[in-house]
């Protein structure tokens, strides 16, 4: 069984408006868009600019809309600290930036969304960091690899697009031994599916443009973690230009009301649409994280967050992958057959998307590396939202039924 989860502190948070300095707080967070705020003294200006004093002096260095949005997740993920990003990408870049250098060393999955391979691959190597890439989920493979104590190791909790799930107690112990930082892309799980501090990581990222937020209208990302070297990434977030804007955080935090009543509905959506295309001709393969067949199902049931009112049932992700039997013409026959399904190149919104990770996310893997890792031209990738399920189940079964086998 997984964690249990239920709507405790952290969770109730969400519901609950910042804590406003005015004698009669609005229910609703008021938006700063100020992008420089006045100082009373040139002590005052120093104190700020040097973060011995709380407040703002530019929108660059931080904002309350930030800060507000930060500490909900803070307390969501269990971190010490937490900053909000411009993107998910940034939160990467920022965490990059922040801890490795050139001549540095660092481990990565073999199994990342194709902008993070991009980020932390080639341009990592441009920078003069050397990277090996792993699969995670061969814990003999990574122990190997952190035998040269490689300043960082990056996975994701389940992976895009063939949602594998790495075994994080197991990575926290050997990197620690190896004194390596665990970094943990927690998108796809959220921290209600998963709370990869609690489990030994030493920080998380997410991409509040998706399931945290819920309804594609933002870009944002999140860096949350232990408050060992966050100085370091509070500076570089500021420095390099990654930081957020005012509106977007507020519409994050207005999506972040709903998060308790969105995850469990796309979780249980992705599970009955799993059960339902593995029994289609149409389909050659379902590949789920809540399915017995799936590789890492035990362990994906140990580590996903139960939820307590479902008799402690694990709930497995809202994203899921399948193997159309054809190739990428079959495809597109089931794009234009789900129209009320878009073909959209996200993820994590109230409305059920899909996606071809061979056109899209993972474009620009060379085609041999994609099959080697079991991404096919006729995969589809789906994203499920909170629609009923008797009407999504419809949908798909009309759209596979009418494919030409």
């Amino acid at each position: 069984m997984g964690k249990p989860i239920q709507l405790g502190e952290e969770e109730e948070c969400l519901l609950r408006t910042s804590n406003l300095n005015f004698a009669c707080p609005p229910s609703t967070p008021p938006i700063f868009p100020a992008a420089v705020y006045a100082c009373e003294s040139t002590d005052q200006a120093e104190q700020l600019l040097g973060g011995v004093a709380d407040g703002y002096v530019y929108q660059r260095d931080g904002h309350p809309n930030a800060d507000w949005l930060a500490e909900k997740c803070r307390k969501l993920h269990h971190a010490d600290s937490a900053t909000i990003t411009s993107s998910g990408m940034a939160a990467l870049g920022a965490t990059l930036l922040s801890h490795a250098q050139s001549g540095d060393h660092m481990v990565i999955s073999d199994q990342l969304y194709g902008r993070t391979s991009l980020v932390f691959g080639s341009e990592a190597r441009r920078l003069g960091i050397t990277v090996t890439e792993v699969d995670v989920t061969n814990l003999a493979e990574v122990q190997t690899a952190l035998k040269s104590k490689p300043r960082l190791l990056l996975v994701e909790t389940i992976s895009n697009p063939l949602t594998r799930i790495a075994n994080l107690p197991a990575l926290a112990e050997m990197t620690q031994s190896s004194k390596t930082l665990l970094v943990v892309d927690n998108t796809f799980a959220t921290p209600l599916g998963c709370q990869p501090l609690t489990l030994g990581a030493d920080l998380v990222i997410e991409s509040m443009s998706k399931l945290m937020n819920g309804h594609g209208d933002l870009m944002l990302g999140l860096i949350a973690g232990k408050e060992r070297g966050w100085d370091r990434i509070r500076q570089t977030v500021a420095a390099w230009g990654f930081a957020s804007s005012p509106f977007d955080c507020w519409l994050a935090e207005r999506g972040l009301a709903t998060l308790g009543l969105r995850v469990p509905r796309a979780f249980d959506n992705a599970q009955a649409v799993a059960e339902l295309l593995q029994g289609h001709p149409a389909v050659d393969e379902v590949i789920y994280p809540g399915l017995p067949a799936h590789p890492d199902h035990e362990l994906a049931s140990e580590l996903m967050m139960a939820d307590t009112n479902q008799g402690g049932k694990s709930r497995y992700g809202h994203v899921l992958s399948f193997h159309l039997r054809g190739d990428a013409t079959r495809v597109d026959q089931l794009i234009q057959a789900t129209k009320s399904i878009e073909f959209c190149p996200s993820l994590g919104e109230v409305r059920t998307t899909l996606s071809h990770p061979a056109s899209t996310s993972h474009r620009a893997m060379p085609a041999p590396q994609r099959e080697k890792l079991g991404i096919r031209t006729g995969t589809v990738r789906l994203s499920l939202g909170i629609e009923s399920i008797h009407w999504l189940t419809q949908q798909l079964q009309a759209a596979l039924d009418s494919l030409d086998l």
